[in-house]
């Protein structure tokens, strides 16, 4: 609830910006010329930054309390190929992998500073499960081996856009963690926890202690 709070303040603050440029671009029939169209445009891209902003902001979830950030279900459908169930929340989806192995990536975002100060939480989002073959001939010809978890605006990554995870911001620390190659095994069960060190990925059931013992 709180990210999609900060979305509709960071939406409105892009429907002010945006007037501001209207009014530059549209305003006083061009008295200042090729300036004041300049100046028109270059806030209208920024509106539009703060627009995807806004966006991106939107699609992340608070950090649970004492529960698992999401659990990962494997589900044989057939030779090394899995119907795999994400659980985060109440919300659980389902993907098809190829493998032998998996890796789960997401972004998290740590206020700080002021924004910590205020109440902000913590908050992440799943960016891509992906999928490995032990053997390399495999690997070069699988189909099914990165599943992307998140939607990016007009196809742009605003983390990469902006280098997010290579900035010091005075009030965000963004970071991208990831689960590195776990073994699949059809039935296999894992929650993923957030720990001091990063990503912690732990066998909730038989199937995935069993294949753990024989990787």
């Amino acid at each position: 609830m709180q990210y999609l709070g900060l979305a509709i303040v960071i939406a409105l603050l892009a429907v002010i910006v945006l007037l501001v440029a209207l009014r530059l671009l549209l305003g006083g029939h061009w008295l200042m010329g090729w300036l004041r169209g300049t100046c028109g445009f270059l806030v209208l891209l920024f509106a539009g930054m703060i627009g995807l902003i806004g966006y991106d902001v939107s699609t992340y979830a608070a950090l649970p309390d004492k529960k698992p950030l999401v659990t990962v279900s494997f589900h044989a459908q057939g030779p090394q190929r899995y119907e795999v169930s994400l659980e985060q929340g109440n919300e659980t989806r389902t993907v098809m992998l190829e493998g032998d192995l998996w890796q789960l990536d997401l972004h998290l975002l740590r206020w700080k500073s002021l924004a910590e100060l205020i109440g902000l939480e913590s908050g992440y989002r799943l960016e891509r499960l992906s999928g490995r073959y032990l053997a390399v001939e495999q690997q070069n010809i699988a189909r099914h081996g990165r599943v992307v978890l998140s939607e990016n605006p007009l196809g742009v990554d605003i983390w990469d856009a902006l280098q997010l995870e290579r900035r010091d911001l005075h009030f965000l620390e963004p970071q991208v963690l990831r689960v590195e190659y776990m073994p699949i095994a059809d039935g296999a069960v894992y929650a993923v926890e957030l720990a001091p060190a990063g990503l912690l990925a732990k066998p909730v059931n038989a199937a995935a202690t069993e294949a753990l013992k024989n990787w």
